[in-house]
């Protein structure tokens, strides 16, 4: 079998700095290429922070002059990112939150929200989702926050023939029980690995519980992060299985 390292960023968005938050992320690409990561995600709307009231205006297209850098970032170490923002279809009027893929190969793609909830409703349009992502030969289903809340959803990738679930969540401590409950439940049913990048710090009035997690096949978790701040949470899967590590960041 050939090694796959998987990697969640628990990470501390700046409210509505684009700029400044692609810094941020390219400082914990640097930190994933140090531990030959193939696939990195982060949380939910990281780009911009789950900032629902400025979101719209935030939008960005996938043909944004910003987002090269981040791209060349993966094709030149050949890894896969996957992080957060509201994106504009269409003539502008049309609002996801969406997931952008940047693989190792130089694709790039989005996948969007299928399940909203709470104030979203009112702001964005229902996503289609997206297709599965290969890294290292593995099939990796994606899911944005209240997605995973929808039994259908994992269960969909894992009859594809995803061995790995990645989400990209926003949960806070109230919810964090009960949602990583789901996650450890949905690794044992269907037999994936289940990877969550939570945020860090607090973002649109809410407290993240932190906490960014993997689980291995069987519901057991592998590796989890502090309850606050920048962290980079690892697993390595060879022929032993799972192996966790946590990297915490500045």
């Amino acid at each position: 079998m050939q090694e796959v390292v998987i990697a969640a960023a628990q990470y501390c968005s700046v409210p509505g700095d684009v700029d400044r938050n692609i810094v941020l992320h390219r400082e914990f690409i640097a930190t994933a290429v140090r531990e030959n990561v193939d696939l990195l995600v982060f949380p939910e709307l990281s780009l911009t922070g789950y900032e629902l009231s400025i979101a719209r205006e935030q939008a960005l297209t996938l043909q944004d002059p910003r987002l090269d850098a981040l791209r060349a970032d993966a094709r030149t170490h050949r890894m896969n990112v996957v992080l957060g923002a509201p994106l504009a279809a269409g003539n502008g009027e049309t609002c996801y939150i969406g997931a952008i893929i940047f693989t190792a190969d130089g694709t790039l793609y989005a996948y969007t929200k299928q399940h909203l909830h709470g104030e979203e409703i009112h702001l964005f349009s229902r996503g289609e989702g997206g297709p599965l992502l290969t890294v290292r030969q593995h099939a990796v289903g994606l899911a944005i926050c209240a997605d995973i809340s929808h039994a259908d959803h994992p269960a969909k990738a894992a009859q594809s023939g995803a061995s790995i679930y990645i989400a990209g969540v926003l949960i806070s401590h109230e919810g964090y029980q009960h949602d990583t409950s789901m996650l450890q439940g949905y690794a044992g049913q269907h037999g994936m690995a289940i990877l969550m990048a939570n945020h860090g710090a607090p973002t649109g009035g809410w407290q993240p519980a932190g906490k960014s997690a993997l689980w291995d096949e069987q519901g057991e978790q592998v590796i989890a992060a502090q309850e606050e701040g920048n962290a980079l949470i690892i697993g390595r899967k060879n022929r032993q299985g799972w192996h966790g590590s946590l990297h915490p960041l500045s």
